[in-house]
């Protein structure tokens, strides 16, 4: 195995949070080396137009958000490698990452690897993703001004979501695949309570249906789990709540993380169950999930991965 040097801060993952760190940390002299994954920029690369970023008035596609931000980050010294990581040992300090069969030696670490919105995994779920397909109520309500939008899910999640898109849509029919939520009851007595928010019980949506030219979304097909019965429900936005998976698979046995995989940060601050790693963005923060708080815990945790170094030095 090949070894490729010391670091004073790696960081893994190149969304928001992954990014800012960069960032500050490149700014403080600290020459981070950021892993990006396959995938770099995250989640936001699959997002059209976003217009709740502070700083950019008219909006601005998620591509180019995160092309800004990389952008940046090299700007001020930071290391850029296309690879994911294939694991980590955080049993000791510095700590070691391996990807692309080389080792990698990091004084501190930053995970920022994010979190991924579960989808029903439907092909016409992805043809249309961006285009009338969401994730995310808070991101992307506010296109569905006094139009019909469908969500499918039962949990606490998918109702504050259905109460949040009633502020928009005209009418949330929330699509349910048995006949009782799992949901709070005080979630559900809002819902029910809510003239807005209709449910279709004991079905699952099997193809989100649109319009090929014009590339958004016109309804979803349902089918009765118990009769059979296919169904065409019209809607203009289809909503999945269904949960997240935050990327935290090889960190197990090795930081703590809540009940749901997401990792445990201390107090206020950025800092994990180990001296020296930290975390940032969705992989720590199953409440918000916003680009504008990854981008505040990505500051976070460079600054406290400097206060870290200079507290602790290496002899």
């Amino acid at each position: 195995m090949e070894t490729f040097g010391m670091h004073k801060m790696i960081i893994v993952g190149s969304g928001c949070a992954g990014l800012t760190a960069a960032i500050y940390a490149g700014r403080a002299n600290l020459q981070p080396v950021v892993f990006e994954g396959y995938q770099p920029g995250g989640q936001l690369t699959i997002t059209t137009e976003i217009e709740n970023f502070p700083g950019f008035p008219e909006g601005i596609s998620g591509s180019e958000l995160m092309a800004l931000l990389r952008k940046q980050a090299e700007r001020f010294g930071a290391q850029l490698i296309s690879e994911d990581i294939a694991s980590a040992d955080l049993s000791k300090r510095p700590f070691r990452v391996q990807a692309a069969g080389k080792d990698y030696f990091g004084e501190t670490l930053i995970v920022a690897t994010g979190a991924n919105a579960m989808f029903l995994g439907l092909e016409s779920e992805k043809r249309y993703m961006g285009r009338g397909v969401s994730a995310c109520a808070v991101c992307d309500g506010f296109f569905f001004r006094g139009k019909e939008v469908a969500l499918v899910g039962g949990g606490d999640t998918a109702l504050e979501e259905a109460g949040y898109l009633t502020r928009f849509a005209s009418t949330v029919t929330v699509i349910h695949r048995r006949d009782k939520l799992r949901a709070s009851k005080i979630m559900q007595n809002r819902a029910f309570g809510n003239p807005k928010i209709k449910f279709i019980w004991n079905s699952i949506v099997e193809e989100v249906l649109g319009d090929e030219k014009q590339g958004m979304v016109e309804g979803v097909r349902l089918r009765n789990v118990n009769t059979g019965e296919k169904t065409v429900l019209s809607c203009r936005g289809f909503f999945v709540a269904i949960g997240h998976k935050p990327n935290t698979g090889m960190f197990q046995n090795q930081l703590e993380l809540d009940k749901s995989g997401y990792i445990v940060t201390q107090g206020k601050s950025t800092k994990t169950s180990v001296d020296g790693v930290f975390a940032a963005g969705d992989v720590q923060d199953s409440v918000y999930r916003q680009a504008v708080s990854a981008v505040g815990s990505g500051c976070m945790a460079a600054i406290d991965a400097e206060r870290f170094l200079e507290a602790n030095p290496r002899n």
